[in-house]
C-alpha cells in the first residue's frame, strides 16, 4: 500500500480574521478556499496552501466565534512543519522578529529549524529542506519566490503506542523509520516515504509519561490527512486498514476531494484524501479564496448560513 506523504492538515481557529491574517500576510499562503464546515455549516472552513491549493500544501481552519481554547495531548497532532527553502532562515527569522513573533531556532538535529506559535498556540516549524519542484509558492512583495513556503514538511503526534501507530504508517501508507530517540520524559521515533519527493512526507512521534488525552478547541489539530491518488487506491488502503482491525467512514464527498476517516490506534484522526478533483473544481484559480462556496445540498441555505457566519 502506499500514500506519497500528507494531503493536508485541519486544525481549530478561534478568531478566523487574525488566523487569516497570520498565515495569508505573515506567512505568506495563499487562501484558496473560503467555504463551511460541511458536517456544521455553521462554523467557517478556511484552506490555506500554495497558488493552487497542491495536495501536500494546505492548512485548514475550523472557526467558530468563541471557540473555547484547546489543551493538546496524547490523540493528536501537536505540530505543523512547513518546509521552507535551504539557506531561508536568516529571511524567515528577520520577519518573524519584524512582526513581533517569538520564534527559536533549532539546529540540533543537523538541519535549521524555526520554532514558533501560531496567535491561537499552535505548534509550528519552519524546516529548512530540499525540495523539489511538485508545488508552486504563493508569493508577494513581501515574501519573494526564493523565500517563500514551499508546503509542509509534516507534522508531530503525541501516541500512548508507538508500535501500533507505526504499524498503519508503514504496513498501510508504506513509510519508512528513519530514526529515534530518547529524550527527557519522551521516545521519539520518525517516518518518511521514501524518496521523500513530495511535500508533507515527515512524520514525528512522540511518547511521553504520564500525559493526558487532549481537548479539542482553539489552538488544537483536529486531523491529519494523507494523499491517495484516486477513488481504487483509496480503496485498497481501506482494505489494508480493515486487515489492520480498523474500521474506516464510508467515502465522504469533500467536493474538492473524497475522503475516508479513521482513528489510528493512539486515537489521532486520519484521513485519507484523494488528489483530486482539486480546488478550481468550482472556481477558476485567478479568484481562488476570494468568495464564499457551499457544496450543493446546502446552496439553497445560503443566506441562512451567511447570516449564522456573521452572527447575524
Amino acid at each position: 500500500m502506499l500514500s506519497p506523504g500528507l494531503h493536508h492538515i485541519t486544525a481549530f481557529s478561534g478568531d478566523i480574521r487574525r488566523t487569516h491574517d497570520f498565515y495569508t500576510r505573515v506567512l505568506g499562503l495563499r487562501l484558496v478556499k473560503r467555504t463551511v464546515n460541511f458536517d456544521d455549516p455553521t462554523s467557517w472552513h478556511l484552506y490555506f496552501g500554495d497558488e493552487t491549493g497542491s495536495p501536500g500544501t494546505v492548512l485548514t481552519f475550523f472557526a467558530s466565534e468563541g471557540e473555547a481554547q484547546g489543551v493538546p495531548g496524547v490523540g493528536e497532532a501537536v505540530t505543523v512543519s512547513f518546509a521552507i527553502p535551504l539557506h531561508s532562515a536568516l529571511f524567515w527569522t528577520e520577519r518573524m522578529a519584524d512582526e513581533g513573533v517569538s520564534f527559536a531556532l533549532d539546529q540540533s538535529g543537523g538541519g535549521t529549524v524555526i520554532v514558533l506559535h501560531d496567535p491561537d498556540g499552535i505548534g509550528l516549524e519552519l524546516v529548512e529542506e530540499r525540495t523539489g519542484g511538485a508545488t508552486a509558492p504563493h508569493t508577494s512583495a513581501d515574501i519573494p519566490t526564493e523565500w517563500a513556503i514551499r508546503g509542509l514538511s509534516g507534522t508531530t503526534l503525541l501516541v500512548d503506542d508507538l508500535d501500533a501507530t507505526a504499524r498503519v504508517l508503514t504496513d498501510v501508507f508504506g513509510w519508512r523509520e528513519t530514526g529515534r530517540a530518547e529524550l527527557p520524559g519522551y521516545m521519539r521515533r520518525r517516518y518518511a516515504m521514501p524518496g521523500n519527493k513530495v511535500p508533507g512526507a515527515r512524520i514525528e512521534l512522540l511518547k511521553g509519561e504520564d500525559l493526558t488525552p487532549g481537548t479539542p478547541g482553539a489552538g488544537s489539530i483536529h486531523h491529519v490527512a494523507f494523499r491517495t491518488t484516486d477513488d481504487v487506491a483509496q480503496a485498497e488502503l481501506v482494505a489494508a486498514l480493515i486487515k489492520l482491525g480498523i474500521e474506516t467512514t464510508p467515502q465522504l464527498d469533500r467536493t474538492y476531494f473524497r475522503s475516508v476517516y479513521f482513528r489510528e490506534p493512539s486515537g489521532v484522526l486520519f484521513e485519507i484524501a484523494t488528489d483530486g478533483p482539486g480546488f478550481s473544481v468550482d472556481e477558476p484559480v485567478e479568484t481562488l479564496g476570494d468568495d464564499l462556496k457551499l457544496p450543493a445540498q446546502l446552496e439553497p441555505r445560503r443566506q441562512e448560513i451567511i447570516s449564522a457566519l456573521l452572527g447575524m
